[in-house]
């Protein structure tokens, strides 16, 4: 009975151990297979589109057909583990055009800076060079980035000097008719400049230096001032109309480049000019008679001189310094006893007008 109790134990205690050995199993499979089967959360960053995808699958590029984002041939992606996300960032492929020394190439870019791009194609940029975008420019599909070499040169070249018009009144012209008394000539001006050219096409230039050659001649136009007198009517006659701005008549000599034409439209050519001290007489001053020293009559315009200093018979333009005088022409006929050296004496028709005069410092042209 002893032994048939000790049989049925040892029956009973085999399938407690093997569900002791069964057990610990089954407990590490159902552990196992929770975890191989619970879901991921992934944060997909594609070209600033954003997308958040939850699924079993732990293949990035599974994940990323899951969430509907197909990749091209050349597109590529990178994983980085996050706390509880992971993170997939998708780069596409761009195609830029880079136009460099006449040639144009075609390159494949990720979105990096235009200078890394540069310096992984080693494109290596003078100082001369020019690109079209910033450096720091991220790069984009379809860019098209121009690398031009800019050259600077020194060059010397002549420029003109315009002239200016100068205008005077003619009572001979109906009023507002003009007439051109001397062309005008522009002036030449020798420049020399550093200049810029960027593909052939000048971008800056910086004036060194410039000397006159020539100087401009200015045009001399008469302005008329005459004004037919209209035959009296029975009504009275309409206002006239106010007449157009008229150019700007000094009324004054114009004098420069050789040449003077006077308030009257007279043009004279003259040689050289000097400086005389200029006194004032008339034909009734002591010693003077109304003949001149060469039998011609005494007449304004018939003038004292030093015969040694400017013969008999040269004719001369006269302007007194401060602009207040204009004798005109002038021929030297006469002589006085005082009359020595750089010192002239000019005929008045009257003594007033001699004493208004008085002594003043003149500029001399002696006329061609």
């Amino acid at each position: 009975m002893l032994e048939c109790n000790r049989f049925i134990r040892k029956k009973m205690k085999l399938p407690m151990r093997i569900i002791a050995l069964v057990l610990p199993i089954i407990c590490i499979v159902l552990l196992l297979s929770q975890t191989a089967f619970a879901k991921n959360t992934y944060l997909i960053n594609d070209g600033g589109r954003v997308v958040i995808h939850t699924t079993y699958a732990t293949d990035p590029a599974a994940v990323l057909d899951e969430a509907g984002l197909e990749l091209g041939a050349d597109d590529i992606f990178t994983t980085q583990p996050g706390l509880g996300v992971s993170e997939i960032t998708v780069q596409r492929k761009q195609l830029i055009t880079i136009i460099h020394g006449g040639k144009t190439l075609e390159v494949v870019s990720y979105g990096e800076t235009v200078e890394a791009m540069l310096q992984r194609l080693s494109l290596i940029l003078d100082k001369e060079d020019v690109v079209s975008v910033p450096l720091q420019t991220q790069t984009f599909d379809g860019m098209r980035i121009t690398i031009s070499r800019s050259v600077q040169v020194e060059e010397t070249y002549i420029s003109a000097i315009p002239y200016e018009t100068d205008y005077c009144y003619d009572p001979s012209l109906a009023e507002g008719e003009e007439k051109v008394l001397r062309p005008g000539v522009n002036g030449e001006l020798l420049c020399t400049a550093t200049v810029v050219y960027l593909n052939d096409e000048e971008i800056s230039r910086t004036v060194l230096s410039e000397d006159v050659i020539s100087q401009p001649v200015n045009a001399v136009v008469a302005v008329g001032t005459y004004i037919e007198q209209a035959e009296p009517e029975t009504e009275p006659a309409a206002p006239p109309t106010k007449p157009t701005t008229k150019p700007e008549v000094t009324g004054k000599p114009i004098i420069g480049n050789g040449m003077i034409t006077t308030p009257d439209g007279e043009v004279l050519t003259y040689t050289h000019v000097e400086e005389f001290k200029a006194t004032a007489y008339h034909n009734s001053d002591p010693g003077c008679t109304i003949w001149t020293a060469t039998g011609t009559l005494c007449r304004v315009g018939a003038i004292a001189v030093d015969p040694k200093v400017i013969p008999y018979g040269t004719r001369m333009y006269i302007v007194s310094n401060d602009g207040k005088y204009v004798y005109g022409i002038a021929v030297a006929e006469d002589c006085g006893g005082s009359i020595k050296g750089n010192r002239i004496d000019l005929y008045y028709d009257s003594v007033e007008e001699c004493n208004r005069f008085g002594i003043r410092n003149c500029q001399v042209y002696f006329l061609g």
